[in-house]
């Protein structure tokens, strides 16, 4: 039996506390619920994005997702709400809260949603800490972002935190923020259209050459919307490692296509033709289910975009609607299906 299991979707608490009363400053969301089932979330009085009730109300997500017959949902915190560049203890404190609460859904409903946390990445020893509490309560790893501040994912300082997250098993999920160049893109949305992609890319090249693959061979990672840019850019950034090792191989002398296969990617790239090409790169057992949800640029039908693929075969469709997000987890099939079985028995 194939489960359905979305890995990318977000979820927010639906009050906040007053940080900015709480910690002395600003620059934290809040949010004004101005209308049922809506709510405006605010930045220092500022409007920052409309959402409804699908983004933080459990029962109201089923209901939604009910339709595509997805089983299962991976969530996780919006990026916005990573605090990488507030005071460290004070990212801790809201860390705490949102991996609180997504524990607690996780705890209502542990057949229909895995829960990842976020931690204070600009203290690692703080966010070793955090994801050490988050894997005792419940949760299977955490989601960070594409750089913490100043760092790129193969800064020395960020590496004691993959080492620990590869020996307490936690899978870790990268999701673009704050993206590059955001100042030179104030107009067509285009830090989502092409700030995004490039993040994803970044951080995938910063643990290549960075040698953090090859140095945690054990680390679970997967990246958003498809890895963003980096599978159709593969090809460049193999050259550039060839004719310029001076420059690309300083930290890490094994070829970037030798990682291919070494970490997950969502299938969140709209798109059949590219969905295509990111299974033969990537390969079929490294893509997973992710739908960006509840948000408009994700997948709004939910996996059908694979569904729907002719030329794949049912055993690889299983793989990218299921199977590879179970592995990416370290989660077993049986977890899941215990409740169906249950009801099993009672009908014989």
């Amino acid at each position: 039996m194939c489960l359905k299991i979305d890995i990318h979707t977000h979820i927010i608490p639906e009050k906040f506390p007053s940080y900015k009363e709480k910690f002395g400053y600003g620059g934290f969301i809040n949010l004004d619920h101005h209308r049922p089932c809506r709510a405006r979330m605010m930045v220092d009085g500022k409007f920052f994005r409309e959402i409804q009730d699908n983004c933080w109300d459990a029962d109201v997500r089923l209901k939604e997702i009910e339709e595509f017959k997805v089983d299962v949902q991976v969530i996780s915190t919006i990026p916005v709400l990573f605090h990488y560049w507030a005071k460290p203890l004070d990212a801790l404190d809201t860390a705490i809260f949102l991996n609180d609460h997504i524990a607690e859904i996780v705890q209502r409903y542990p057949k229909r949603f895995v829960g990842l946390g976020t931690v204070p990445l600009q203290a690692p020893d703080l966010a070793i800490k955090e994801l050490e509490r988050c894997m005792k309560i419940g949760l299977k790893g955490v989601q960070i972002g594409s750089h913490i501040n100043d760092w790129n994912l193969s800064d020395e300082n960020l590496f004691p935190f993959f080492q620990a997250a590869e020996q307490l098993g936690a899978a870790i999920f990268v999701h673009p923020w704050d993206m590059m160049g955001k100042d030179k893109m104030t107009k067509y949305w285009l830090p989502w259209l092409v700030g995004m992609p490039a993040e994803s890319s970044l951080a995938i090249c910063s643990m290549i050459f960075g040698g953090i693959f090859q140095r945690l061979p054990r680390l679970r990672v997967a990246f958003a919307h498809g890895g963003g840019s980096f599978a159709h850019t593969i090809g460049r950034i193999s050259h550039g490692f060839e004719v310029r090792p001076d420059l690309c191989a300083v930290d890490n002398n094994v070829h970037p296509r030798e990682y291919l296969g070494k970490f997950y990617v969502d299938s969140l790239v709209h798109d059949t033709e590219a969905l295509r090409y990111l299974i033969k790169t990537m390969g079929e057992d490294k893509i997973a289910l992710g739908t960006d949800y509840p948000f408009p640029l994700g997948d709004m039908e939910m996996g059908k975009i694979i569904e729907d693929m002719g030329d794949i075969s049912t055993k690889t469709k299983d793989k990218l609607l299921g199977l590879n997000g179970l592995n990416w987890l370290n989660m077993d099939l049986e977890h899941f299906l215990e409740e169906e079985k249950q009801k099993m028995k009672i009908v014989i």
